[in-house]
């Protein structure tokens, strides 16, 4: 009995197992040509084209991110441009080799004659380097990997150029120290005069960068900074972030000194403020005393604003009681005749100084006088804005 059941079990067993056996050939059957399918199918194909596509972009980051305008676009630009050139100096009857970019803008506005109250609207021909932007070369490689460490800055001319300056502020330093060791320290300033700073958009153009108002003056602050020093080592660094301006002092008139019966040394200068007249005779040696038509100047003048501008030049010369001065004066009212006084005194005052102070006093507003801005009046079909 117990034999008959082992056997049944058995046979049951057996017959399990073909049958899995078959089911899971049938399943692999199944799946075999399931993955066919799918490789020959729609879906396949934009996994497919997906994953292509995602490679190649990733290959070519440096050929997406290319420059705008390339060097060879820009040449092909200049030639384009010198050939209208030399048509537009024939068109004029002008020489082609002395065709200069004056006589291109005054043929443009003869030829193409516009009314437009923009002039940026205007038809303009110029180089091509003023036309378009420039711009920085690629900051990475092939592998999208950048150049400089500072690229991810944001501005990393910019923050390179900081990065220099404190080098060099460093550097001058330990050079000041040395010479104080040695005892060959000098107290030689440097001379500015003649130059300024570069301003905010000559420094962006330099680094082909945007920077804010506060970026720029921690860089002029930096550079003044490193001026102080004595070393003379970032000399000619710092004069890279100058420019030259042309010293309007040595055009100036500079009345010579004259000397009356007693020998006493004194200049004479005019000046002229809105409808007021002054003319003003300042002794070289006096106790500072100013006298206006034959009145002292503390009754002539009664607002201290007045006396206070009346007094500028000796306050920017540092020359409080060392001068007499007689002021003949008419016209206008006391403001505009204390600036008449004033100009004509600082006039004066430059034949008594040196040319570094009478250039000081220009830059300062002292001897140069100052016009009132015209308001333009634009009438812009029914707006009118003033």
């Amino acid at each position: 009995m117990a034999a008959s059941r082992v056997s049944c079990a058995a046979a049951a067993s057996y017959r399990l197992f073909l049958g899995g056996r078959v089911s899971l050939a049938r399943r692999q059957g199944v799946w075999k040509a399931a993955a066919a399918e799918l490789q020959t199918g729609a879906v396949f194909q934009i996994l497919r084209l997906r994953h292509t596509t995602g490679v190649t972009t990733k290959k070519n980051v440096a050929a997406l991110r290319r420059e705008t305008y390339t060097v060879d676009f820009i040449k092909k630009q200049i030639e384009e441009f010198n050939i209208g050139k030399r048509h537009l100096a024939n068109m004029m009857g002008e020489d082609p080799e002395t065709f200069t970019q004056e006589d291109i803008d005054r043929a443009i506005a003869y030829l193409f004659p516009s009314g437009l109250f923009e002039k940026q609207a205007r038809p303009i021909m110029k180089h091509p380097e003023q036309i378009f932007p420039k711009q920085r070369a690629i900051q990475w490689g092939e592998d999208g990997r950048p150049f400089h460490f500072l690229f991810y800055t944001g501005k990393q001319s910019y923050y390179s150029l900081m990065h220099e300056a404190y080098g060099k502020l460093l550097e001058a330093e330990k050079h000041q120290n040395q010479l104080q060791a040695k005892g060959l320290f000098s107290e030689k300033t440097k001379d500015l005069i003649g130059s300024r700073w570069l301003i905010k958009e000559e420094l962006e153009e330099m680094l082909v960068e945007k920077l804010s108002d506060q970026d720029y003056a921690q860089f002029i602050r930096l550079l003044e900074r490193l001026l102080t020093l004595h070393g003379g080592v970032e000399e000619e660094f710092v004069q890279r972030f100058r420019r030259s301006v042309t010293i309007q002092s040595k055009k100036q008139l500079i009345e010579p000194v004259q000397y009356d019966e007693q020998g006493m040394a004194f200049s004479t200068s005019e000046g002229k403020r809105k409808s007021a007249k002054a003319e003003v005779v300042v002794y070289e040696h006096g106790s500072g005393k100013i006298k206006v038509n034959g009145i002292d100047y503390l009754l002539y003048f009664p607002v201290t604003q007045d006396r206070e501008q009346l007094m500028f030049p000796f306050c920017f010369l540092d020359r409080l009681g060392e001068h007499d001065v007689t002021c003949t004066v008419s016209g206008g009212g006391r403001s505009s005749q204390a600036g008449a006084i004033r100009l004509a005194v600082a006039r004066a005052l430059c034949s008594f100084v040196t040319k570094e102070e009478v250039e000081w006093m220009r830059q300062g507003r002292s001897s140069a006088s100052v016009g009132r801005v015209k308001k333009t009046r634009k009438n812009y079909g029914l707006f009118t804005y003033l």
